[in-house]
């Protein structure tokens, strides 16, 4: 689903957020905590205190998207905190909820090739 989205950006508020919040409430830290529009064409994503669920915020013409996920082990490799928000691609944004941290430089690591005389 995440995929067939046509954004612009991905946000992500660092630190944690009380993900009891719903629509309304995320879309508020939205404009008042990280002084953007909530009705930009761009996700907006919220991870709890124990980095192991996340909420995305999302408009699309007329309403909002609220997607949750919930990991069952593990945690979110979720950024340090930071007052401004983190901006990232859509593909790190899928690498983050694959569990995959922001920080590596490749999606793989680099394999050094052995030269042969």
């Amino acid at each position: 689903m995440l995929s067939e989205l046509t954004t612009r950006q991905v946000y992500l508020a660092c630190g944690s957020t009380d993900l009891r919040k719903s629509i309304d409430g995320l879309s508020v830290l939205v404009q008042e905590g990280l002084g953007m529009n909530p009705f930009s064409p761009c996700l907006f994503v919220f991870c709890n205190r124990e980095r192991n669920k996340l909420k995305i915020l999302y408009w699309e013409h007329n309403g909002f998207w609220l997607f949750y996920r919930r990991l069952e082990r593990g945690t979110f490799q979720w950024p340090k905190d930071s007052r401004d928000p983190v901006t990232v691609t859509t593909r790190e944004l899928r690498w983050l909820l694959d569990g995959l941290s922001l920080s590596q430089r490749h999606a793989h690591p680099q394999v050094l090739a052995e030269t042969v005389i």
